[in-house]
């Protein structure tokens, strides 16, 4: 792919944002659901992986990326999301739903599970690109988060902040805490340093989070 469709400076040129448009209009479909390490399907296409506290926002983010309403389950209810969900995005990559971390309205040896599932995942998946963290702008990086980070730091698993719900405050409110959360990730060697402010309800950087996502992708079959 060319360097002309590598959002690294986090300014998407119209190419960027056909090529992210093109990518997400293709098909997306449901493809594999793993409850323990033995349901892990094999390394195929490149993956991207959505990861966050519980109630961040990650089934609604799916689902406004994908133009989709149903794809991934939404609820209010904590801790909805009991497996890793794994979606094939044209054949071209693969979108992991992770069970949210922090608080859930289950079990602590179902949290205990879920927490072994998923860092198994993050340490040994080869053929995954990039680990979206989803912090609510509202909120901030709580302590759930910096575990997190510092998990995937260990792992060496690239992973970029995306700020969710932003639709909920003014434009100062949101500079202010995209600064805030700029500071807290500085010391974090795996993060990468654009951060992406998006509202599933607005569809507020959506445009330019499926440019990136885009660039990580297999490219497109041209012939």
């Amino acid at each position: 792919m060319s360097d002309a469709l590598r959002p690294e400076d986090g300014a998407a040129t119209p190419e960027m944002i056909e090529a992210g448009r093109r990518l997400f209009a293709g098909e997306c479909h449901f493809t594999w659901g793993a409850t323990k390490i033995g349901d892990l399907p094999p390394p195929a296409l490149p993956e991207v992986a959505f990861a966050g506290r519980s109630n961040v926002g990650k089934s609604s983010l799916v689902n406004a990326l994908t133009g989709r309403t149903t794809l991934a389950r939404v609820s209010n209810t904590p801790g909805r999301t009991q497996q890793l969900n794994f979606f094939d995005l044209a054949g071209r990559l693969t979108l992991v739903d992770l069970p949210g971390y922090g608080f859930a309205k289950v079990s602590k040896d179902k949290v205990a599970q879920w927490v072994n599932l998923t860092e198994t995942y993050l340490a040994g998946r080869p053929n995954l690109k990039r680990v979206l963290v989803l912090i609510d702008s509202r909120h901030g990086v709580k302590p759930p988060d910096t575990a997190a980070m510092k998990l995937l730091d260990q792992s060496a698993v690239s992973y970029q902040v995306v700020l969710t719900k932003t639709d909920k405050l003014t434009p100062g409110q949101l500079a202010a805490m995209t600064k805030t959360v700029a500071t807290a990730i500085r010391a974090h060697v795996a993060a990468h340093p654009v951060i992406m402010p998006t509202s599933s309800e607005t569809g507020a950087g959506v445009p330019e989070l499926r440019a990136a996502l885009a660039a990580l992708g297999k490219p497109a079959d041209v012939s």
